[in-house]
């Protein structure tokens, strides 16, 4: 879809914002649509298709906070999931910015605008929409370097794209094995300080000893074996990005410290008294939940909002089920011309075995199956008899002594939300924690 094809609604209480955006676009889309009110959308948007919305942050003039705006994002979400929404704000500050794209807004603009800056933004849009559509290679538009073409990818594609040139601290959650360390690479790569150091610390691994020594550096004869002056890694991040991998196991006196840095920008190495500026971009990472963060008792709270100003959620594998099989065959290209097996290619058996599998171990497990399939095989092709998931993730994902199936689970936990939502799919499949397109094809496959 080009934007000549583009159904526009735009909804601002500004009736000169309303007329000129009308002005502009109106030579350039099939059909634009405006109203002065969001009271009508819901009306609107049952009766005719848009392909684009434009909506005010702030309808209520003396109350300028953007909360009504993403009240009727929120609205706009459930109505029709896939219309893509832009932001319209007087308001640049990032942490507004940064909830309407948490919200599902597809980009936001800033009053006032420059007309070819909205333009390229609508074109962008609708080329992505259609590169979701269209692109078979399974690469991101955006090259971030991950593969993957499922909604999911493509909205978390959407997010680094737009958060990666900012300096704001990110915090990645997502399972084990989800690739988190890959977005914050590409988080770099994409950021202002590319070309700086991109310093990764594993923190959960860290005694309180090693911790400080490690991170904010030792002179020479601080403790016993420090045999020479070192900087820390926080130094040695200075002016590019640091990466804190398990940030959520770090324990309580360690987190104290962090803010400390956090909180002066700057850091003092083990036995001197002598404070060094530091100017880092901070990323971290962690397979907790945010939930189990907010434990005070586990971590503080202090630290999540410094760490957190954007959070990017990495999805399972199991929720990305569009992207199996586009990551299966990478995975088999990689390790056939790794280990000289050429023109090995997996069947349509394996693919069905392998989009049948939740894969608890994510993309690294599945990485794994493929790797151990290429040196195996004989033959030149892949079978389902050749794919053997981890019996690691097999024994972790065992519950008691029940026997029955994980396929009926499965069914039965669809039926029941099915049922419980009065068949509304949209609230269905966020109560699976899965997305529409997900929950249809296990619909059409359990035959409900």
């Amino acid at each position: 879809m080009s934007l000549k094809n583009t159904r526009v609604l735009i909804v601002d209480d500004d009736k000169d914002v309303l007329t000129a955006v009308s002005l502009l676009l109106k030579p350039k889309v099939k059909e634009v649509h405006t109203s002065y009110t969001p009271e009508t959308l819901r009306s609107v948007l049952s009766e005719r298709k848009f392909d684009l919305l434009l909506l005010d942050m702030n309808f209520s003039g003396a109350v300028n906070t953007g909360n009504e705006g993403l009240f009727w994002l929120r609205t706009v979400r459930e109505i029709d999931p896939e219309l893509a929404v832009v932001m319209i704000t007087a308001y640049g500050e990032i942490d507004l910015a940064v909830r309407s794209l948490k919200e599902g807004a597809s980009d936001f603009i800033v009053k006032p605008w420059r007309n070819e800056r909205l333009i390229t933004t609508l074109e962008e849009i609708v080329s992505n929409k259609t590169d979701k559509k269209e692109n078979s290679s399974g690469y991101a538009p955006s090259d971030i370097g991950m593969i993957g073409e499922s909604t999911p990818m493509r909205e978390l594609f959407h997010k680094i794209s737009k958060v990666a040139p900012t300096d704001a601290n990110i915090l990645i959650l997502g399972e084990n094995g989800t690739g988190k360390e890959l977005i914050a690479t590409a988080i770099h790569k994409r950021s202002l300080r590319a070309n700086k150091p991109f310093v990764k610390v594993d923190v959960g691994a860290l005694t309180d000893t090693l911790f400080e020594s490690e991170l904010f550096g030792h002179k020479k004869g601080a403790f016993t074996d420090a045999r020479e002056n070192r900087i820390g890694l926080i130094e040695a991040a200075n002016g590019g990005t640091l990466f804190l991998d398990e940030i959520g196991n770090i324990t309580l006196p360690q987190q104290a410290k962090l803010l400390s840095v956090l909180q002066n920008r700057c850091i003092i190495r083990l036995g001197t008294n002598t404070p060094i500026p530091v100017d880092i971009r901070l990323v971290t990472a962690t397979n907790v939940s945010l939930a189990d963060l907010s434990d005070e008792q586990r971590f503080r709270k202090d630290l999540i909002y410094r760490i957190n100003t954007v959070e990017l959620t990495v999805p399972p594998l199991r929720e990305r089920d569009t992207d199996i099989e586009l990551l299966a065959n990478h995975f088999a290209r990689l390790y056939t011309d790794k280990y000289l097996k050429p023109n090995m290619r997996l069947s349509k058996d394996a693919i069905n075995k392998l989009n049948d599998y939740r894969f608890p171990g994510n993309v690294r497990e599945l990485q794994y199956a493929i790797e151990r399939a290429v040196i195996m095989d004989e033959d030149k092709t892949i079978t389902a008899d050749d794919i053997i998931f981890s019996p690691i993730e097999q024994q972790n994902k065992k519950s008691g002594s029940s026997t029955r199936d994980l396929k009926d689970l499965e069914q039965q936990a669809i039926e029941e939300a099915l049922e419980r939502h009065k068949g509304n799919i949209s609230k269905a499949a966020k109560e699976l924690g899965i997305t529409r397109t997900a929950l249809y094809r296990r619909i059409e496959k359990y035959g409900l």
